[in-house]
């Protein structure tokens, strides 16, 4: 739990640090254009010539082309090398997510994990795939800004904060020697560089070169493409632009502001002083267009397409899994857009109107229309930026809604101003949300989940920039008190200013919405409330009596012949044990619900699952962790003779001179006792200072006991001890569940009761006696051990002051059990501590789940039965 609120602290320190500096960008940009008017830079942009604009074209072509190799590089250097189709649509998605929405790690990086998990390679291969392109990348850039400032080392952004040239050149050979000192400590074979079980291996000399290289071309097309936009450069300045491109770049990843937005217009602003101000920020709003926004719209409909005809055909559509969820980039491609077009209608609503379009209109519709259109343009474009969290995750009430707005958005734009470009881009958008219309299945409510305070950020920002545009644009407007209230022909700045204002106060509501609203509970919608009977029937484990406590919900084949028990705490789905029948149907039932909880945005848990259900839980994808250590005694050997067995002879000798006497009550008679159980049960409880738990175990419920024969212990024909007892059908296993007693009773009366049970179960024909779970047993803290296996290893040798770990099961040992594991699976990383966290509160059956102590308690209930008494 307190891993996790650092996690929390630390995404909300994150975010506001890309806020502030996003803030501080805007702010450098604004002062660096103070004497620039937005009619100058619309010059400028009609000024670019075709020739340039072409060459710019071609140039993010080679560049984009070169960024694919990073990846198919990264594939041979860790062993993994897939086919060029693959590693190229992974590069390319990857690259135009990232450098449109930043945050690589978490835009591309996810967008690289559905193509490579798809393709068989696990989340650890990834990584590392994401590691060495990241080192491909700076190898580039340290080796190319090396060369630059060693041969042109007057960069204007360096020199005008008072760093000398000779320094600029020193520092230029410092970077070029730290490379050749890589290359040359690479060797021929490469290392291999260790992080504690994770590692990564190293490129040897001759990859090194190789990735030098792409980088290089990639590097030196991308900012070529820029630079021939630009006008009056020259080639013996490119040194010099260069330089200032590299800068901009680093300061866009260090930042992490999306997109670079404001940032990286800032610094190339500060890099070239002497261009004309705005024909300079007409190439870089060129060079976003071309190399930012193009290479996302082409990623978006490339995938959409592939998306669109794979979930048509009929033999996909019949697969299940997480591997075909997992590929489907489309709901990532398409949210990227959507999101962009929020950005288009808002920027399209901080300019000024087309006058000749103004007057066609104005000719045409009356003027409160027309101020009402703006504002209603604005606002779809506020919204579509935060649905567009939604789409990301496969929110059908968001596919809904956004597909609305962007109709609405082509509409509005063409009643605000003709402005039928606007209108096209979200036509276009519109129809590839149309066409991936499957891929977003989830059926749960938007707001639940889609709100993050990163993607908040990010809506901010983009808000941001729309404000940041549009006081630029009527800068030479002055500022008075009546423009809110102006409705004129030619009242832009009027119109700019009441939709910035209704968007801001939507964005506002929506985020206070957000952070005050309770989250809810997800969960299917048509659970099974009973057990089948059949696969009952079939159960070969005790514990599948745990579906008659009636509190689980179950989950049936078609057949009815298999189930599976399962409960849902906050975002978790929790199945109890294996699955319970015919052992052929488990895994299609697991598959089904891992299905539900992900269409549901849960997580999914298996909670004591033996060691046949784990091939199932290693295809599910789960991470695994070995729980404790399941004692059976085998009854056709159990006996009383011999050295080993005294502690018992001794104990139900002693209790039968005590008085104490054995009877087996049947289902038909437990009725006419049962208040007297009732009784017994409640003195224990009220005596141990425990509550009922749930779930993995099972409560005093009349109606649940009355449903299993119940073994007592009986003193001087009063009834001072008692245990339901839990059978299997066909004999294979015979146990207890709950074991409850008086204060007062026969000295050994407990071990007196489990001799006779398993005497009683050996006259009976019934194969083993389970006596229960000995949690944290047979965990090794081994140097290379799994941190949960360490940690509860510690616990189970040195927490017996906080629970009879070693003592539970010296006192199973008793009984000369045979031991067998028992483990927990569930989805990687700190979802898995989530999970846990809302198991404890399941079998605690508390209302705040995150209590302290919560997962000493959880260790605690599991070892059920003799735990209990």
């Amino acid at each position: 739990m307190e891993a996790l609120m650092t996690a929390r602290y630390r995404t909300l320190l994150t975010v506001g640090g890309v806020l502030l500096l996003a803030c501080l960008g805007f702010a450098a940009l604004d002062h660096l254009l103070q004497e620039v008017r937005l009619r100058d830079i619309r010059a400028a942009i009609h000024a670019l010539p075709s020739a340039g604009l072409l060459m710019a074209l071609g140039l993010t072509v080679i560049s984009y082309v070169t960024l694919t190799l990073y990846d198919v590089l990264a594939l041979r250097i860790i062993g993994r090398p897939l086919p060029y189709r693959t590693a190229a649509l992974a590069s390319f998605t990857s690259y135009t997510l990232s450098h449109n929405l930043g945050l690589s790690l978490l835009t591309g990086g996810s967008a690289r994990y559905r193509v490579y998990s798809a393709a068989g390679l696990s989340a650890a291969d990834t990584a590392r795939v994401v590691a060495v392109a990241s080192i491909t990348f700076w190898a580039g850039v340290f080796s190319l800004a090396g060369l630059m400032l060693t041969v042109h080392p007057g960069a204007p952004l360096l020199t005008g904060i008072g760093l000398p040239s000779s320094w600029l050149r020193a520092a230029g050979i410092i970077l070029l020697t730290t490379v050749a000192f890589t290359v040359a400590f690479a060797g021929n074979e490469g290392r291999v560089l260790r992080l504690y079980r994770w590692s990564l291996p190293l490129p040897g000399r001759a990859q090194i070169a190789a990735q030098i290289a792409i980088a290089g071309v990639d590097l030196a097309a991308a900012s070529a493409a820029l630079f021939v936009l630009v006008p009056g450069a020259t080639i013996h300045a490119f040194p010099l632009f260069f330089i200032g491109y590299t800068l901009a770049i680093i300061a866009v990843l260090v930042t992490h502001v999306p997109g670079g937005i404001g940032v990286f217009e800032a610094v190339m602003l500060t890099a070239l002083p002497a261009t004309n101000r705005p024909e300079l920020v007409a190439a870089l709003l060129a060079y976003r267009v071309i190399y930012y926004l193009l290479p996302l719209a082409l990623a978006a409909a490339l995938v959409a397409a592939q998306e669109g005809w794979r979930w048509r055909k009929p033999v996909t559509r019949t697969l299940r899994g997480a591997h075909m969820i997992a590929s489907g980039l489309a709901p990532v491609m398409v949210s990227a857009l959507v999101f962009m077009g929020g950005v288009v209608l808002l920027v399209s609503g901080a300019l000024p109107a087309v006058p000749g379009r103004m007057r066609i209109l104005y000719d045409m519709l009356p003027l409160p229309f027309l101020e009402a259109s703006h504002m209603a343009a604005s606002l779809s474009g506020a919204a579509l930026l935060v649905l567009a969290g939604g789409l990301y995750r496969r929110l059908d009430g968001a596919f809904w809604i956004t597909r609305a707005l962007l109709l609405a958005g082509a509409a509005f734009s063409l009643l605000k101003g003709l402005d039928y470009e606007e209108a096209s881009v979200m036509l276009a958008i519109a129809g590839l949300l149309q066409w991936t219309r499957p891929a977003f299945y989830r059926r749960t409510m938007l707001t639940a989940d889609a709100l993050s305070p990163g993607w908040l950020a990010t809506v901010a920002i983009a808000l941001g920039l729309s404000v940041w545009i549009g006081l630029f644009a009527y800068r030479h407007v002055d500022y008075q008190s009546d423009l809110w209230w102006h409705f004129a022909e030619k009242g832009d700045a009027s119109r700019f200013l009441r939709s910035s204002f209704a968007v801001a106060v939507m964005l506002a509501a929506t985020s206070v919405w957000r952070l005050f609203r309770p989250a809810t509970p997800v969960g299917d919608a048509h659970p099974d409330e009973s057990p089948s009977q059949p696969a009952l029937n079939l159960a070969t484990r005790t514990d599948a009596n745990l579906a008659l406590t009636g509190d689980k919900r179950f989950l049936t084949s078609a057949s009815g012949r298999a189930f599976l028990m399962y409960q849902q705490r906050g975002h978790s789905w929790i199945v109890m044990g294996d699955p319970v029948g015919a052992r052929e149907e488990w895994s299609d039932l697991l598959w089904q619900l891992r299905e539900q909880a992900d269409a549901a945005q849960g997580r999914m848990l298996l909670y004591q699952i033996s060691a046949e259900a784990l091939p199932i839980a290693v295809e599910l994808g789960f991470q695994i962790a070995k729980y404790g250590e399941e004692a059976r005694v085998d009854l056709s050997a159990f006996t009383l003779d011999g050295p080993a067995a005294r502690p018992l002879r001794y104990a139900e000798r002693r209790a039968e001179r005590e008085g104490a006497t054995f009877e087996m009550i049947p289902v038909a008679g437990v009725p006419a006792v049962m208040r007297g159980l009732q009784d017994i049960s409640n003195r224990w409880l009220d005596a141990k200072g425990h509550k009922e738990k749930g779930f993995s175990i099972g409560r005093f419920d009349p109606a649940y006991i009355a449903q299993c024969d119940c073994a007592v212990v009986r003193h001087e024909g009063r009834i001072v001890a008692f245990a339901n007892l839990w059978k299997t059908a066909n004999r294979s296993e015979l146990s207890v569940d709950l074991m409850r007693h008086d204060d007062v009773m026969p000295y050994g009366a407990m071990d007196f009761l489990f001799v006779h049970i398993m005497g009683w179960g050996k006259e009976q024909g019934y194969r083993w006696f389970n006596l229960g779970i000995a949690p944290l047993s047979g965990l090794e803290a081994r140097r290379l051990a799994p941190l949960w296996s360490k940690l509860g290893a510690l616990l189970y040798r040195h927490g017996e002051s906080l629970y009879g770990f070693e003592g539970l099961r010296a006192y199973k040992d008793k009984f000369s059990p045979v031991w067998e594991p028992r483990f927990v699976a569930g989805p990687q990383g700190l979802s898995l501590g989530r999970a846990l966290i809302d198991l404890q509160a399941l079998i605690a059956n508390g209302p705040t789940p995150g209590r302290r102590g919560g997962p000493l308690r959880l260790v605690a209930s599991s070892g059920r039965r003799l735990a209990a008494g």
